[in-house]
């Protein structure tokens, strides 16, 4: 089993085997930001992307769905719980056991600190203590005060300038990239991949898809300027991707000006749009090289980031 599933399962152990579905990822929330703090800025089990009730995981729901299916954990509309808890047994398994002794401590802690909190208290409290992930929510303006919700509206971007944008999904979780797309205030998600499938949780087309329309970004898929992926085949060092390269902006970028035109048109329209492939690194992906041909369309004066 996925350690940070385990996490999850300790963290509805000490709860007596049950939670609500807000309350328990707003405590794992919680839990996640002391697992930063601790390892000094390194990664912690689940990120979390401001939604309708404030800070959520994509990720975690889905560990949660998987061990529902393979029977460790039951799911009714509102609560998640471990099994047969229902009919007054418990699961034996000591999961906090098998925790690392520093979240261990950490989930005790977030047991003794906000474990009598209601999800309604666990809301305000994570909303006025970080108020980015309140910016979608739906029910801030009723929870908060005015001067707390003004803060909630100051940590949204609003980008005022015009921006074509890059971004690669490589090393980052679903809800990292999604966080970077809304603090760059990106409207529009242009996927310029031929093939836009993904093994990586999140990122197949479909799935990219919804969850952007969930935070009200919008989706296009432009395949037409990707590279098939038989072209990526040995790929070892940086002269393999310059070859590549050389090859695309060649056969490719010189046939597609209208493709090119069409994102042009998008940004256009809507000011700030981002160019997604996979690769981190900007160097060894045709993304770069796609916002290149864009930028030397006759009428594009804008900026170009990559993020």
């Amino acid at each position: 089993m996925f350690y940070r599933r385990k996490v999850i399962l300790s963290l509805l152990q000490l709860f007596d085997g049950q939670l609500d579905k807000i309350r328990l990822q707003k405590l794992l929330f919680l839990f996640t930001n002391k697992q930063t703090l601790v390892r000094q800025g390194g990664k912690a089990e689940y990120d979390f992307i401001p939604y309708k009730f404030g800070c959520y995981s994509y990720s975690a729901n889905a560990d949660m769905t998987a061990m529902v299916r393979k029977g460790f954990l039951n799911e009714d509309e509102k609560h998640f719980s471990l099994p047969d808890l229902q009919a007054g047994k418990t699961d034996k398994t000591d999961y906090l056991k098998q925790l690392k002794p520093d979240d261990k401590k950490l989930l005790q802690e977030v047991k003794a600190n906000y474990g009598r909190m209601s999800a309604t208290a666990l809301m305000k409290h994570t909303y006025i203590n970080f108020p980015f992930y309140a910016i979608k929510s739906e029910v801030a303006e009723n929870i908060l005060t005015k001067d707390e919700f003004e803060k909630v509206s100051k940590a949204k971007t609003k980008g005022n300038k015009t921006v074509l944008y890059t971004i690669g999904y490589e090393g980052i979780s679903l809800e990292e990239y999604l966080v970077r797309l809304l603090k760059n205030d990106v409207k529009v998600l242009v996927d310029v991949r031929n093939n836009p499938l993904s093994m990586k949780y999140g990122f197949s087309k479909s799935q990219l898809k919804k969850y952007c329309a969930s935070l009200g970004i919008g989706y296009v898929h432009i395949p037409e300027v990707g590279i098939q992926s038989d072209q990526r085949q040995e790929l070892n060092t940086q002269s393999d991707y310059d070859k590549l390269f050389a090859v695309y902006r060649k056969n490719n970028l010189s046939k597609t000006s209208s493709y090119q035109n069409e994102i042009l048109k998008l940004l256009k329209q809507h000011k700030r749009i981002a160019l997604t492939c996979f690769e981190a690194n900007i160097c060894q992906c045709h993304r770069k090289h796609l916002a290149e041909a864009i930028e030397n369309l006759p009428d594009f004066n804008y900026e170009v980031k990559h993020i």
